[in-house]
């Protein structure tokens, strides 16, 4: 097995790292697909209570993997149009499918995972790397680390949901000037504007994700599934909708052990013990 992308389990915790630190972790498409899969295992598997991704080496992910093999997502359509012959070849809607299907697919997972996923930030992330850890439902970064919405500075359309995610967490204002001019970010100026939960010494980065993922691991999981899902939908509907997705949502939730455990445990002044189920 390629060992491309490392995957461990600790306790309930599902550890996914990017593993190419001499490509700065550059995704491929077999990486992808392996973190994809990953994902929808987290999903299904009541044993897995929550996901942290990370990366080996000094940097997170520089985005698409532009110079070996195929790749994630905009450095396939960015290396066919550099020659004319293969701009050729192209057929009208080819780039929009590799897009649907490679870096959509890639964030797509990770917003739909039902479990709560920590982007542990070890250093830049670029592009669809940037737009991977912003996709995540907590973003722990170390001080050097930077984001850097590359794609203008390669005269490309910021995607793998770049343009949603990013005026969701900072507003179309900031969005457009990160996705304008192309600058980095460093980790302290991402925390100020909303995109890093907290940032940690380097040296501190694992243990601060381990705690937090343990923590997660520790709680009521479907309560957990479903406020995400309310959250990453909440942008997107009316007031009408959200309200009747948040009643639906507590009366899932409450037939769940862990509710049951939760109300039992408030009556009978103990701390809760949740199953994650």
């Amino acid at each position: 097995m390629s060992t491309a992308v490392l995957h461990r389990m600790e306790g309930a915790v599902s550890w996914i790292t990017l593993n190419r630190p001499e490509a700065m972790n550059a995704v491929t498409r077999d990486q992808r697909e392996r973190i994809i899969a990953l994902l929808a295992e987290a999903s299904s598997d009541p044993a897995v209570r929550a996901v942290v991704l990370t990366a080996a080496g000094k940097g997170f992910c520089a985005g698409a993997d532009l110079r070996g093999g195929p790749s994630a997502g905009s450095a396939d359509a960015a290396a066919s149009a550099g020659s004319a012959g293969s701009a050729r070849d192209r057929i009208a809607g080819d780039v929009s499918r590799m897009i649907r299907l490679g870096a959509q697919r890639l964030i797509a997972a990770v917003l739909d995972c039902e479990k709560p996923v920590i982007a542990a930030v070890n250093g830049t992330a670029a592009g669809i790397g940037a737009h991977l850890a912003f996709a995540c439902d907590l973003v722990l970064a170390a001080e050097g680390a930077r984001f850097i919405e590359v794609f203008v500075r390669r005269g490309l359309v910021p995607d793998g949901g770049g343009a949603y995610l990013l005026s969701r967490l900072v507003g179309p204002q900031r969005a457009k000037e990160l996705m304008f001019f192309g600058d980095a970010l460093p980790a302290a100026d991402a925390a100020r504007l909303g995109l890093v939960n907290r940032v940690v010494a380097a040296s501190d980065l694992e243990k601060t994700a381990r705690e937090w993922s343990e923590r997660l691991a520790t709680g009521p999981t479907r309560a957990l599934a479903l406020t995400k899902q309310l959250v990453n939908a909440s942008l997107d509907v009316d007031r009408t909708t959200a309200f009747a997705a948040e009643a639906t949502a507590q009366e899932l939730n409450m037939t769940t052990r862990d509710a049951n455990e939760g109300v039992t445990s408030f009556v009978q002044r103990r701390p809760p013990e949740f199953e994650g189920r």
